[in-house]
């Protein structure tokens, strides 16, 4: 009984343009562009251009048919980040909640920089 929604989901047709593509070269080549930057939020080490998952085709389909009606890489871009987060894009923009991942590198440079000079002039 506890199955029947798992089965129910697997037996789902995929979106139309999961892996149908636009019949324009070059919105298809922008929509291409755009999924190799989009993370899979199932396989998470993969963009949406190269997952089988369900839901990256899915979200495929969603690029292609807002590519198709016009809308913007940037525009499509900001839609799936206030959708799924920040963690879709593997091209973060500084915001309130990924500010650390740029600063914190920086830091740590600093420190290490800091502790090798204070080194150095113990030793001169």
């Amino acid at each position: 009984m506890l199955a029947f929604p798992l089965a129910a989901q697997q037996s789902m047709p995929p979106a139309p343009y999961a892996y149908r593509q636009l019949d324009d070269p070059a919105q298809e080549a922008a929509a291409q562009d755009l999924m190799e930057t989009l993370r899979c939020l199932k396989c998470q080490s993969q963009s949406i251009a190269d997952s089988d998952a369900p839901m990256a085709g899915d979200m495929r389909h969603q690029v292609r048919i807002r590519i198709a009606a016009g809308e913007s890489p940037d525009q499509i871009r900001g839609w799936l980040t206030q959708r799924y987060g920040d963690y879709v894009s593997y091209k973060p923009v500084v915001s309130a909640t990924t500010w650390p991942l740029f600063a914190i590198p920086i830091l740590l440079l600093a420190l290490a920089g800091g502790v090798l000079v204070s080194r150095y002039r113990r030793r001169a």
